[in-house]
């Protein structure tokens, strides 16, 4: 078994796996799980073990159908009405030093948290945006406002359209894993980071976490489209 079916496999039994980018981009290695299997237990490992923001990847195809878009396109908005600052951000976001764009959308909560922050509030907006997304590709309509409060401790990413023949940021590799795993395309991604460096925790590393706690490890080079 190759080592992408292994971390299919992995994705499709909800078991979480870690995720390294490529060494000419961020060089990050996140973890990885789907989102309609995230339990508090899992929100405690990656904020304890990883670091990094806790994310939730979608594709472009139900972003669109939720009428998410993508948080530049908010802030292009509202800098129609002269704001520099909100110009110059927006102006900006194509300069950033690993990629061309940002995917960030917006953040939420769902409408049954609390204060959105705990183990047990960000699993449950979580898991409620996987069944969302899973909703939209059964064709079901869906009122995504109804649901969930914004700003909150959840942010939402959205994959490019073309998913890695556009880009091959962690959020699009995440969602063409969950296309080749046949699973609800909403992942739950979280940088690994160094508590000693101050940096990203280095491939080395992340490999070696891999090993002592029985994950998958994959590189991006070895997801095709």
């Amino acid at each position: 078994m190759t080592n992408l079916e292994k971390a299919i496999k992995s994705l499709q039994s909800g078991r979480m796996i870690l995720l390294y980018d490529a060494d000419d981009r961020e060089g990050e290695t996140d973890f990885v799980i789907p989102a309609r299997s995230t339990s508090p237990e899992d929100i405690a490992v990656m904020r304890r073990d990883g670091g990094g923001l806790i994310c939730v990847a979608i594709s472009s195809e139900a972003a669109e159908s939720l009428g998410l878009p993508f948080m530049t396109e908010i802030l292009r908005h509202a800098a129609y009405n002269g704001n520099r600052a909100l110009q110059t951000l927006v102006e900006r976001d194509g300069d950033l030093k690993y990629d061309n764009h940002s995917s960030f959308s917006v953040w939420v909560n769902h409408k049954d948290t609390y204060t959105g922050i705990t183990d047990n509030d960000r699993a449950l907006t979580i898991n409620k945006i996987g069944e969302m997304v899973s909703h939209v590709e059964e064709g079901r309509k869906i009122d995504f406002g109804s649901e969930f409060h914004s700003p909150g401790h959840v942010a939402i990413l959205r994959a490019a359209r073309g998913l890695l023949n556009e880009r091959k940021g962690q959020t699009e590799l995440s969602i063409a894993l969950a296309q080749k795993a046949g699973i609800t395309q909403a992942m739950v991604v979280c940088e690994m980071l160094d508590n000693h460096n101050g940096k990203a925790l280095s491939k080395e590393k992340a490999r070696e976490y891999a090993r002592e706690h029985n994950l998958q490890f994959i590189e991006g080079k070895e997801i095709t489209v």
